[in-house]
């Protein structure tokens, strides 16, 4: 399946979990003082929709707080004010679209080669990361795999456990983003 399919095919839990997933990952390394996980409540309101309205407003003020003009910070602001305010809201999944759209960007900016363009991203969202290089070709597993993840443990045994692995996955994408984008800047500095 595309990722597009796996998107029209996700439930709310999964929505709302991977657009958040996808917007950790953006998150440059916070300044020093800062929250190094501001996006972390709304981590449980993935699992619960009863909180979805109150973390959302909650990580809403903390990052606007920080006022981080810094790589994808003010692009990760912009989808969060963006956000559904439900997460049965008809936008979840238009939502969810951008976060992912977003996640895809950033890394095919980090890549070393070419600047990132729109085509590039709809190509790799339809029919996967050919030539798009290592970073973004990682970030479209990692996006499908998430999806995948949250899918597979959809019922309530085993949701909160799927939400542990995407987490996992999550932090592990973001810091091989930081890692690369590090490296870019010591080689221009």
């Amino acid at each position: 399946m595309s990722l597009l399919d796996l998107i029209a095919a996700a439930d709310e839990r999964g929505l709302a979990a991977s657009a958040v997933a996808c917007l950790d990952r953006c998150l440059p390394q916070p300044p020093d003082g800062a929250d190094p996980d501001p996006l972390r409540p709304l981590w449980a309101a993935c699992a619960d929709p009863g909180l979805w309205p109150d973390r959302l407003a909650e990580v809403r003020a903390a990052l606007d707080a920080v006022a981080d003009a810094r790589g994808a910070a003010p692009r990760v602001r912009e989808l969060l004010g963006e956000a559904p305010a439900g997460r049965a809201a008809p936008g979840l999944r238009e939502w969810a679209d951008a976060c992912s759209l977003l996640a895809l960007a950033v890394h095919l900016g980090a890549e070393a080669g070419p600047a990132a363009d729109a085509e590039t991203v709809r190509r790799c969202r339809e029919a996967g990361p050919d030539g798009a290089g290592p970073l973004p070709a990682g970030e479209l597993r990692r996006q499908s795999r998430i999806l995948e993840l949250l899918a597979e443990t959809a019922d309530a045994s085993s949701a909160g456990a799927g939400l542990r692995q995407v987490l996992d996955a999550s932090a592990e994408g973001q810091r091989v983003l930081r890692a690369a984008i590090s490296r870019q800047a010591r080689g221009r500095g």
